[in-house]
């Protein structure tokens, strides 16, 4: 008998921060401040999405903006972060890095400064509580001009003491170069952060080599679309590079049509590490143990292979050594059981 995935200890490093919010907790927040949801925000299902042309990005877009806008005060933060964490330990993450810009909710919350203070005091309250490690990827919008990128490349390295771990680069991959946020990710990473830009998925392998050869990423914000460049797919393999693959997402979003689409077993079978990620619950209707459950029905991963995968989530991450090392025993313990 297969054993069960949400006992399988494993790390979550690709979770954003609205993303993460309860369907449940959205619908008491917009009747709370009065927001008006779309339908698609309030039906039992996830909504129906597809963003691999511009319109259907801008729709993704509008229901996560939407959604956004029910977190207006520093109780709604603690309330999201917390619950996020209950969620994670529900299904195995010892260690969840969560992905925010806070420039998206600094004008309800005081500014950028309080905004990022709030989510910070709220990751460390809920690890506290939850007992699940956490800590905070601060992401830049590629929409944006690329100073404001590095304004929050320099607040990140200010907070790095405080729980901030990362560095990355969210929104539509199609718009805008790579290189023009250089200047950014060489002050994240002069700070001691992590770089870990989104590339491969909307836009094909070019924007991971990109993200390679002009950002200096150490991971990528799923990557998948590397899989169609064997060579490509080597560089990654030996500089170590892990991709987060959000199987669910990329099937949601249209870039595959099927689970069995997603070239996961590609990337694994070519040496590519992986930590697998769930992306936008809210919007895609999954979290962290559904992956790990698709790797298992759609890809055929023995329990062995779904054990590698956990390990590798937990080498990529940024947990302390004990965390790490808690965790990878503890896989170990899963396998044997």
């Amino acid at each position: 008998m297969a054993r069960d995935v949400t006992q399988l200890p494993k790390a979550h490093l690709h979770l954003h921060f609205t993303g993460s919010m309860r369907p449940t907790t959205l619908l008491e927040l917009a009747d709370k401040y009065g927001v008006h949801l779309p339908e698609a925000l309030t039906a039992a299902e996830p909504p129906k999405l597809r963003a691999t042309d511009e319109r259907g990005w801008f729709r993704f877009q509008r229901l996560y903006d939407i959604a956004r806008s029910v977190l207006r005060a520093p109780g709604d933060i603690q309330r999201l972060v917390r619950e996020a964490a209950e969620e994670d330990v529900r299904d195995g993450s010892g260690w969840l890095e969560i992905q925010v810009d806070p420039t998206s909710y600094a004008p309800r919350l005081g500014g950028l400064i309080p905004a990022l203070e709030i989510i910070l005091d709220a990751v460390e309250t809920a690890s506290r509580e939850t007992g699940l490690g956490m800590a905070v990827v601060v992401a830049a919008n590629r929409t944006k001009h690329p100073l404001d990128a590095r304004t929050l490349a320099r607040l990140a390295v200010r907070y790095a003491d405080r729980g901030v771990v990362g560095f990355g680069l969210s929104n539509d991959e199609r718009r805008g170069l790579a290189r023009d946020f250089d200047r950014a990710f060489a002050i994240a990473r002069d700070g001691g952060l992590l770089a870990a830009p989104h590339g491969g998925e909307l836009s094909g392998p070019h924007s991971v080599r990109d993200c390679l050869d002009d950002l200096h990423a150490e991971r990528i914000g799923h990557g998948v679309r590397a899989a169609e460049d064997p060579r490509l797919l080597a560089k990654l393999a030996e500089r170590e590079i892990t991709c987060e693959v959000c199987p669910a997402s990329n099937v949601a979003l249209g870039v595959y049509e099927r689970p069995q689409d997603v070239p996961l077993r590609t990337l694994y079978e070519a040496g590519v590490p992986i930590a697998l990620g769930a992306d936008d619950p809210l919007l895609f209707g999954s979290r962290l143990a559904a992956q790990y459950e698709l790797a298992r029905t759609a890809h055929g991963f023995t329990d062995e292979q779904l054990a590698d995968l956990a390990s590798q989530s937990v080498r990529a991450s940024r947990a302390p050594r004990e965390t790490q090392e808690r965790l990878l025993s503890g896989i170990k313990e899963w396998l044997a059981s």
